[in-house]
């Protein structure tokens, strides 16, 4: 197969012909075609050193077929006429075997809006580029007397899904992802950055952040729990609104009674809006979902009321209404998710946000958040690598990590600032979000 040489994927067209060919030899009344390719490289550091560089470059090929009333599902990393047979013939038995229930609609064709997803840049980025970024990190650590540990990951993937109903789209995008920690005697320090092209990624940005978070978060001592005004930084906040896309955002989980979304009510405070695009160019931008359905925008809080909900096919058919774009490969026990959700940003300087607190906590990031109460939108996690004591506007020192257990809606009820500027977060599942930094009037801390 010809390739795109820097990124050695398949060429469009032939991933083009080869789901024509499989969805013209299916027998079933519907068929779904959704092809996968990646090419991704990562590089591992630790010890203010590489060890590890490894690549990886694959295929996924899922099929869906509607027969008599059944559904059925399979998928195969290949692509050729051998494989197309195979994995056709185990799609149609599965469905042969299923008993009746219902179906998941597919879409019809609806033209998507194209969007610029890809770097060349990225998808050229070369181990002795990845090298040099690290370097310059270790190098930075080693001389101010730490150790730096992390990975920064290159890739590149295109996604293609077509329908015996008429559906076809086609996206290829790029993705560079870089995080590190850096460790002291008795502390550490955090941060991370993600693009689409590699190129702005600023290595001197991140390894000042993650090393002087680093140096001022050395020798914690603990402070008692309890309810505190904080600032969260923008890791916790993205956090915090990929959970709320978790179990709420979704029209599943508002139709199965489970969600905090009480649309037309307010919900958080009047400074919150909260929406999902995936065709903003400053989040992680794709066009259509994995169903083939054309993405759209959704306010989801607006003015801190609830104002709207994402959908896909099957929500939607149980709505009587359209899709917005948000669906997950069909079918599924998840639901439709917001995976492109932007913050609106506020007026307050991100290093002014604790100026007048008189005693309260600075909080870089969390870490093993699990769900509470959906319904309440409560969860629990611990800070992690970098909580700071703040004290008459100043962090003062820092503080050993703090269990916490708080309702998502009740903190954003108390926003009492904003910062003006946003940092993209990359999820490390799917998607992205883009979001400001916050300072809330009450978090509550509980070990």
């Amino acid at each position: 197969m010809k390739s795109i040489e820097a990124a050695r994927l398949t060429d469009k067209t032939e991933i083009k012909s080869f789901m024509d060919k499989l969805l013209q030899a299916s027998p079933a009344q519907q068929t779904e075609v959704i092809v996968t390719e990646w090419d991704n490289a990562l590089t591992r550091f630790a010890n203010n050193g590489i060890h590890q560089n490894v690549a990886e470059r694959d295929v996924s090929v899922r099929v869906r077929v509607v027969k008599d009333g059944k559904t059925g599902v399979a998928s195969i990393n290949q692509m050729n006429e051998t494989a197309a047979s195979d994995v056709l013939k185990r799609a149609i038995a599965i469905a042969d075997l299923q008993p009746k229930g219902e179906l998941v609609p597919m879409p019809g064709p609806a033209k998507s809006q194209p969007v610029n997803a890809w770097s060349d840049a990225t998808a050229a980025a070369t181990p002795e580029e990845r090298a040099d970024f690290v370097e310059a990190i270790c190098d930075r650590a080693r001389r101010a007397g730490l150790k730096a540990f992390g990975a920064f990951s290159t890739g590149a993937e295109q996604l293609a899904i077509a329908n015996s109903l008429g559906v076809y789209h086609y996206q290829r995008s790029t993705d560079a992802t870089v995080n590190s920690v850096v460790m002291g005697e008795a502390g550490s320090g955090y941060a991370d950055r993600g693009a689409i092209d590699v190129r702005e990624i600023n290595k001197d940005d991140l390894a000042d952040e993650v090393i002087d978070k680093a140096q001022r978060n050395q020798n914690a001592q603990p402070v008692e729990p309890g309810v505190y005004e904080v600032v969260l930084e923008e890791y916790a906040v993205a956090e915090m609104l990929e959970f709320m896309s978790f179990i709420g955002f979704g029209a599943l989980a508002a139709q199965e009674e489970r969600s905090f979304m009480r649309l037309g009510e307010r919900i958080t405070g009047e400074n919150i809006d909260i929406w999902d695009d995936g065709l903003d160019p400053k989040g992680f931008p794709m066009s259509f979902d994995f169903e083939g359905v054309p993405k759209q925008k959704v306010q989801l809080i607006n003015k801190g009321v609830a104002s709207g909900l994402v959908y896909d096919m099957q929500t939607a058919q149980r709505a009587s209404r359209q899709s917005t774009g948000h669906g997950l490969p069909a079918p599924n026990t998840e639901g439709p998710f917001a995976v492109n959700l932007f913050m609106a940003p506020g007026t307050t300087p991100r290093a002014e946000l604790g100026g007048d607190i008189k005693r309260g906590i600075w909080v870089t990031r969390f870490w093993y958040v699990r769900v509470v109460e959906p319904k309440q939108s409560v969860i629990t996690g611990m800070t992690r690598e970098g909580t700071f004591l703040i004290e008459n506007g100043k962090i003062s020192r820092p503080v050993k990590d703090l269990r916490f257990t708080q309702s998502i809606l009740d903190a954003l009820t108390g926003t009492l600032a904003i910062s003006r500027g946003t940092k993209l977060q990359i999820s490390e599942y799917i998607g992205a979000s883009r979001v400001p930094a916050v300072r809330l009037k009450a978090f509550t801390f509980t070990s």
